[in-house]
């Protein structure tokens, strides 16, 4: 199971670092090109929250065995599309069936394992989440230079099928209630599916148009308002689509808010670091990837870790613990200079990737751990839920930075710099000999040529470390909320309320 949660994960970074390879291959617009990686975040943002329903109609054996199949056909779909819109098509079921895996995966955590065994399964899954994205664009980088884009896809396969040929015999033969579908609520559904796709395009469209233009406003309200009338539908259905009563669980819902801070921050941290070797070091894909490789390192030495002190000091102080790693590990970023390079991240780095295992672990067996085995499916969605769109949200506001601040370093560098100041020449990476002894007067049109790819890389460096400030405070808030979970609690019935 963890090695199909492993590939859908993968899936997501390696096809992020091959982008512009895909978009000459097919002849993508660069106004489109995103939509190769929002068709499918979008896809799986809506399969998450659904997992459990699938779960009570397939059972989990039969869940997992369908969603790794789908994913594995769409795979080949992808690899062998011929043309952008078919390529959303196959994305879309991609992303719909890799949804399911991951929160399938923690739900058999807390219901195939004894109770003694939650730390060790939820430390073997949690280093497979974290991972993925580590070795991500080091995997992608090199298949790009090695082989071809389509094998972006085509290294799905075997996997895929080993999972979905072995998984049927190794997981519990439990009952299939297809019935249930029939008593599916499908206007809960609909609205499921708008608020959580409204959401996701408005965060991915509200940067560069700003938050409150037509269309991102229209599109954020329509998502709040679908949602607030899901939550009143779903109060009194027989048949919910998701058990949100779950919330009402103060360990659950202060999991979930944890899980949704740390989203913000994982995301934020594996989005900016790219952004940072990319367009101010001018790295490849392979050069950043083997740069980042350093906190998948630092995650797998702190995996065992984590587990052995979890059954240790408990679940709430060791989450306490890693948060305030984590707000130092990306705190320290956000001083990082412009000429920033492995060196200087490799710290960094080693903090947070500790932080990720502490952050992820403990939390997770804080809102899963005490729950009945019959809430666990549903429970465990909402709880992936919130950290995917942590990320998202976190990924928004990291953009809203860079597009709303970079700019404004840039202007300040300008004007400093036609007043001869040699401190901003410095500042860019301009010998400031030839800011003293430039001729008098406006600069000539090569002279900006030549200077102004600098005062962006050195602007775009500012406007990242503000942004690296931002996720600190995240997790600092993080921090804050640990003290409002309980550490340990036993299964509590259900509530009476069905939803």
């Amino acid at each position: 199971m963890c090695l199909g949660m492993f590939m859908a994960i993968l899936d997501i970074q390696i096809v992020a670092a091959s982008l512009p390879t895909i978009q000459r291959a097919l002849t993508i617009s660069p106004s489109a090109m995103s939509w190769i990686q929002t068709a499918y975040l979008i896809a799986e943002v809506i399969a998450i929250p659904l997992t459990g329903l699938f779960t009570r109609v397939l059972s989990l054996r039969w869940l997992f065995a369908t969603a790794v199949s789908l994913f594995t056909v769409a795979s080949i779909g992808c690899a062998f599309s011929g043309g952008f819109a078919v390529l959303l098509v196959f994305r879309v079921v991609q992303g719909f069936s890799g949804g399911m895996l991951i929160p399938a995966v923690f739900s058999a955590v807390f219901t195939l394992f004894p109770p003694r065994l939650h730390a060790v399964a939820t430390t073997i899954a949690g280093i497979v989440a974290v991972l993925a994205p580590t070795v991500g664009p080091v995997v992608g980088g090199w298949i790009t230079q090695t082989w071809s884009w389509p094998w972006l896809f085509l290294i799905n396969v075997i996997p895929g099928m080993i999972a979905a040929s072995v998984t049927p015999f190794l997981l519990p033969r439990d009952a299939v209630h297809l019935r249930e579908l029939f008593k599916l609520d499908r206007g809960s559904l609909v609205l499921l599916a708008a608020a959580l796709a409204s959401l996701e395009i408005g965060l991915k469209e509200a940067p560069q148009r700003g938050w409150t233009s037509v269309l991102c406003a229209t599109l954020l309200v329509g998502s709040i308002a679908a949602m607030a009338v899901l939550i009143l539908r779903t109060s009194g259905a027989a048949h919910p689509i998701a058990r949100l009563s779950t919330f009402r669980r103060r360990s659950f819902a202060v999991g979930c808010a944890l899980s949704f801070c740390f989203g913000i921050g994982l995301y934020g941290s594996v989005y900016l670091m790219p952004v940072f070797l990319g367009f101010v070091r001018r790295h490849d894909a392979l050069e950043i990837g083997t740069v980042m490789l350093v906190t998948g390192v630092a995650q797998l030495v702190a995996a065992p870790l984590a587990a052995f002190l979890e059954s240790r000091i408990g679940a709430r102080l060791l989450t306490g613990v890693g948060f305030a790693l984590f707000a130092l590990g990306l705190g320290l970023s956000a001083f990082q200079p412009r000429t920033a390079d492995f060196g200087e991240m490799f710290w960094p780095q080693i903090v947070r990737g500790v932080a990720i295992m502490f952050c992820l672990l403990p939390p997770t067996r804080i809102a899963l751990g005490a729950l009945p085995d019959a809430e666990v499916a549903d429970a465990s969605g909402l709880f992936n839920l919130m950290r995917n769109l942590g990320g998202a949200i976190g990924i928004a506001m990291i953009d809203t930075i860079l597009y709303g601040r970079s700019w404004i370093y840039a202007e300040d560098f300008r004007t400093r710099l036609l007043r001869g100041d040699v401190t901003a020449a410095q500042a860019i990476g301009l010998d400031p000999k030839l800011l003293i002894d430039r001729p008098p007067g406006p600069p000539d049109e090569a002279a900006v040529s030549f200077v102004r790819p600098l005062v962006e890389r050195a602007s775009l460096a500012l406007g990242i470390n503000e942004a690296w400030a931002m996720l600190a405070c995240v997790a600092i808030i993080g921090l804050l909320l640990v003290p409002l979970a309980r550490d340990r609690a036993s299964p509590q019935p259900a509530p009476s309320d069905r939803t």
